[in-house]
């Protein structure tokens, strides 16, 4: 069965990988001319389904509780398992107890234990939950390697294209907000993120810092940079990060610690996350086309078990086409 996979961010990726190890005949098809582009290269690769649970259903922890494993299967080495760790200012320290009560998973640290864990941010933060069974990724060297790794497979990709390979038998569209007017209920969702480089302060995992108005998340990647975000707009605008929430970010992150105060800018930038109603993400089939969207603010959490969830339609059918031949 040869099947066409449009959309080379995290969602299509994904599938594409599911797919091939399932043995599909598989084409990956983008408009831009390389893979994570759009919302999925803004991403902060958090595999943190419990601490999602506090503004999310259920079913995303059920969903995403397995994306660390599924990733590492993928990409060995690209998983880094260092727990999350959410702190909040002394004045909004309720915000804590809060987020405790909407999840689970955590434990709490005390001010020792956190400056075990984190030692630069010894002495700011007496209390704090521990999520030690996250983890998280670099969205852009995960895209890259997936991408590499199917290559190396000899699955077959069309940089440009904008999905319009023929002769399929079915055509997997994960092309996300570019759906946004096209799919029932599907609406944008606009995050905006930064980049600060620094040598002063070294953290070891993700670190959630709570505010009722501006929670941020601040996640390490390699060379002293930080990943800062996200906003979350109602808004299908992809222009330019706002002054608005630029200093939003920029005073969380002082916030967390002084030292990115002295911190460079390295990078903006806003991506549209495509998001329905509910906020959960589908997969839906209309003729010969499997539709994949609505993965909100939880693409490389839940796009594993999206792909998991093609994958199964596509076995059924496959057993189906067998039997009837």
């Amino acid at each position: 069965m040869r099947i066409l996979v449009k959309g080379a961010g995290v969602a299509g990726l994904a599938t594409a990988w599911q797919l091939y190890r399932h043995g599909f005949d598989v084409t990956i098809s983008e408009s831009r001319e390389r893979a994570g582009l759009g919302a999925s290269g803004f991403a902060g690769g958090m595999l943190a389904p419990w601490c999602e649970r506090e503004s999310a259903e259920e079913q995303v922890l059920a969903l995403g509780r397995l994306a660390a494993d599924w990733w590492e299967a993928a990409l060995p080495g690209h998983v880094h398992r260092k727990g999350t760790l959410v702190v909040a200012a002394g004045r909004d320290a309720g915000e804590l107890e809060r987020f405790a009560g909407r999840t689970s998973g955590w434990e709490w640290l005390d001010e020792p234990a956190i400056a075990a864990l984190e030692p630069d941010l010894a002495g700011r933060f007496r209390r704090a939950l521990f999520f030690r069974e996250e983890a998280h990724l670099d969205p852009r060297q995960a895209l890259a390697a997936l991408t590499a790794s199917l290559e190396e497979a000899r699955m077959r990709f069309l940089f440009g294209a904008g999905g319009k390979a023929g002769g399929h038998d079915r055509v997997i569209d994960c092309t996300g907000a570019a759906r946004i007017g096209r799919l029932p209920g599907l609406r944008g969702v606009r995050g905006e993120m930064l980049v600060l480089e620094t040598s002063e302060i070294r953290l070891s995992r993700p670190v959630r810092l709570l505010h009722p108005r501006h929670p941020i998340y601040i996640v390490p990647r390699e060379a002293g940079r930080f990943m800062v975000g996200a906003t979350m707009i109602e808004s299908d605008d992809a222009g330019p990060v706002t002054a608005r929430s630029l200093m939003e970010l920029l005073n969380a992150a002082y916030a967390l610690h002084p030292a990115f105060g002295e911190a460079r800018l390295a990078e903006t930038g806003a991506g549209i996350r495509p998001a329905y109603p509910d906020n959960l993400p589908r997969v839906s089939e209309d003729g010969e086309t499997i539709h994949v969207n609505g993965l909100y603010r939880h693409g490389f959490l839940l796009a594993p078990a999206m792909a998991g969830e093609v994958a199964r339609i596509l076995l059924r059918q496959r057993q189906f086409e067998r039997k009837a031949s």
